[in-house]
C-alpha cells in the first residue's frame, strides 16, 4: 500500500508480520542489546523492509544506524524513510539524484489520545478537519486527527535529513483534500522543494499511511 504512495523512482517495501528473518550487523544489535522483544521485532522488522528495498535499487544491505534524533543513515547518494507500528512496518529508498527527500508515517486508524490534536495543530488546521469529518463517511474512513499527525510525521521525516533542522509542529500548515493528497505550507526559511511539499495519504480499517516525495528539479 505505501508503494502506491510514492513516485515510481520509489523503491518500497512493507509487511504486515514480523521479520526476523535477517541478521543484523554487530553495530545495528548493539543498538538493541537487552531490548524487550516488541522493541527489538519493531527494530528488525523495518530493517529487513529497508534492505529489501536497497537491494531493488541494486544495493547491499548496509548498517541503518540512527543519528542523534534517530533518523536513520543511508549509503550514499541515497534517500530513504522508515515507519513502524502495531501490525505495520516499512521502508522506502530512491536515488537522490530523482528525488530530494522522502519521508513516510504509519499509523493505527484510531483518534488521537486526548488533547494531543491541539498540541500538534494551528486552529485553521483544526476547523479544517472537523469539515472532512463531516463529509459522507467511506469504506475506508480515517481518523483525520490521526492522519494529520501521520502527515506531519511524514514531512519532518523529509526535511530534517536535508536542512538538519527541527520543524515543530505548528512551523507547517497542512491542507487535505478527500482524494487521498495533501500540501504542507512550512513557516520558516526552507531550501528549494521544501517550502512547499505535495503528499498522498491511504487508510484502511486499521492503519493510516502517508508519504511525501520531493522530486528533483
Amino acid at each position: 500500500m505505501i508503494g502506491s504512495l510514492l513516485p515510481p523512482a520509489a523503491r518500497s517495501v512493507q509487511s504486515f508480520t514480523p521479520r526476523l528473518d535477517i541478521t543484523l550487523s554487530p553495530r545495528e544489535e548493539a543498538l538493541i542489546a537487552g531490548a524487550v522483544p516488541k522493541r527489538r521485532n519493531e527494530f528488525t522488522t523495518v530493517r529487513a523492509c529497508a534492505h529489501e528495498a536497497l537491494a531493488a535499487l541494486g544495493l547491499a544491505p548496509v548498517p541503518l544506524l540512527p543519528d542523534e534524533r534517530g533518523a536513520p543513515g543511508w549509503p550514499p547518494g541515497i534517500v530513504g524513510s522508515m515507519t513502524h507500528c502495531a501490525g505495520y512496518a516499512a521502508a522506502t529508498v530512491a536515488h537522490a539524484h530523482e528525488i530530494a527527500a522522502l519521508g513516510i508515517d504509519a499509523e493505527p486508524n484510531c483518534p488521537l489520545p486526548e488533547g494531543m490534536l491541539e498540541a500538534i495543530t494551528l486552529p485553521e488546521e483544526r476547523s479544517a478537519l472537523a469539515s472532512l469529518a463531516a463529509l459522507p463517511a467511506s469504506a475506508a474512513e480515517p481518523a483525520w486527527d490521526r492522519l494529520l499527525f501521520s502527515a506531519k510525521e511524514s514531512v519532518y521525516k523529509a526535511w530534517y535529513p536535508v536542512t538538519r533542522r527541527r520543524l515543530n509542529f505548528q512551523e507547517a500548515f497542512l491542507e487535505f483534500a478527500p482524494d487521498g493528497t495533501f500540501t504542507a505550507r512550512v513557516f520558516v526559511p526552507a531550501p528549494p522543494g521544501l517550502a512547499r511539499m505535495r503528499g498522498r495519504w491511504a487508510a484502511d480499517s486499521s492503519h493510516v499511511l502517508t508519504a511525501v516525495a520531493v522530486e528533483q528539479a
